[in-house]
């Protein structure tokens, strides 16, 4: 079987270690089945000689792996330009190429949190702060289109997932579907044609994976500090059983 590329843009080594560590275990990887791609590293590598813009040859790449997993980032996609790092510019620059290749080639594609501001963008989507989400668990409800996807088989008609972000879709090009929704993120999963997804909320990312996070990104705007007692013991009650079955159905549908 050819593996699937995670590509992460997480510059926090132990946290980019624990995002391989759930999504191998929520999607059911097989060891050599999921491939690591600090895209973050290969770009910061690249910029004092070549401005950010890297050798990767996304076409031969992407035709080595059976599909693509983008996992959450610290970036925010739709900041303003003026305001965006260097670092943050080339990262953005790259996933456009490797979303180039992906959309004209067809491959699979699932996109986490951060794939909505870049599969969204790409497409033509509204990407802002209007519809934001702190960090948490949130109940959302699956579309009659998503009752019909595969992606979706076996999942609850509505389910709480983890969930937290500063960004998320406003508008979605007519030619892109939702597939899951929710109250206070109208946007929680969509499809592009029939093989690109996204998902607001998080598939890949399991209990002590989320308490990690917001312990290393306290202070990063995701919740109040004076919160932080309540909110991780709202997370530690919440039972999340479904999303991570969009990831296993992502494996288990493109595995070639």
């Amino acid at each position: 079987m050819l593996p699937f590329l995670l590509v992460q843009t997480r510059a926090d080594d132990a946290v980019a270690a624990d995002e391989v560590r759930s999504t191998t275990a929520l999607g059911g990887f097989a060891d050599g089945e999921l491939t690591p791609l600090r895209l973050d590293r290969l770009v910061a590598a690249a910029r004092p000689s070549s401005g950010g813009t890297t050798d990767l040859d996304w076409e031969t790449l992407l035709g080595r792996h059976s599909g693509v997993v983008v996992g959450g980032g610290p970036f925010n996609s739709s900041d303003p330009e003026e305001l965006k790092s260097d670092l943050q510019v080339a990262v953005e620059a790259e996933l456009r190429r490797m979303l180039d290749v992906v959309l004209d080639r067809d491959i699979p594609f699932l996109g986490a949190c951060y794939g909505v501001g870049t599969l969204g963008l790409h497409q033509g989507a509204t990407v802002d702060g209007t519809y934001g989400e702190p960090a948490g668990a949130a109940v959302v409800r699956v579309t009659e289109a998503g009752r019909r996807d595969p992606l979706l088989a076996g999942v609850a008609a509505e389910f709480t997932a983890f969930v937290g972000h500063k960004e998320a879709v406003r508008l979605l090009p007519p030619h892109a579907e939702v597939l899951v929704t929710g109250e206070s993120c109208p946007v929680q999963m969509f499809r592009i044609g029939r093989h690109q997804y996204a998902t607001q909320f998080h598939p890949e990312l399991d209990l002590p994976g989320l308490l990690f996070r917001l312990e290393t990104y306290a202070g990063h705007g995701y919740y109040e500090p004076a919160e932080t007692e309540e909110l991780f013991t709202r997370v530690r009650a919440a039972t999340v059983t479904e999303p991570q079955k969009v990831l296993a159905n992502f494996r288990c549908r493109y595995a070639r």
